[in-house]
């Protein structure tokens, strides 16, 4: 088959691995679904390498980076670099985003 289907609404998860259910092999995507005031993990992608862009689809919420908040709304993406430390906190709306990451060669 040339194409495979997943339904994020199947997994009640607040992260739902995307690229694993579909069996992406050169692709990371996961997707977020955060409770209003909700912080993520706060974490950088030293040790993977990977530099990532965060989608919102849904809701608000800003997206730390160092010491800098950078608003996240839908329609508007970021990209962060492996080394910068990173945390997203949803608004009191909540927040539902997508992270698709790569390795930088």
């Amino acid at each position: 088959m040339s194409y495979r289907i997943f339904d994020a609404s199947e997994i009640q998860e607040r992260r739902k691995p995307v690229a694993a259910e579909l069996a992406a092999r050169a692709i990371k995507v996961n997707q977020f679904d955060s409770q209003p005031g909700q912080a993520g993990k706060e974490h950088d992608e030293v040790q993977s390498g990977q530099e990532e862009i965060y989608v919102p689809v849904r809701g608000r919420g800003v997206l730390r980076i160092g010491d800098e908040e950078i608003e996240l709304e839908p329609g508007r993406f970021v990209l962060v670099e492996p080394e910068a430390t990173r945390q997203v906190v949803a608004s009191q709306d909540g927040l539902s985003y997508v992270v698709v990451g790569a390795v930088v060669s």
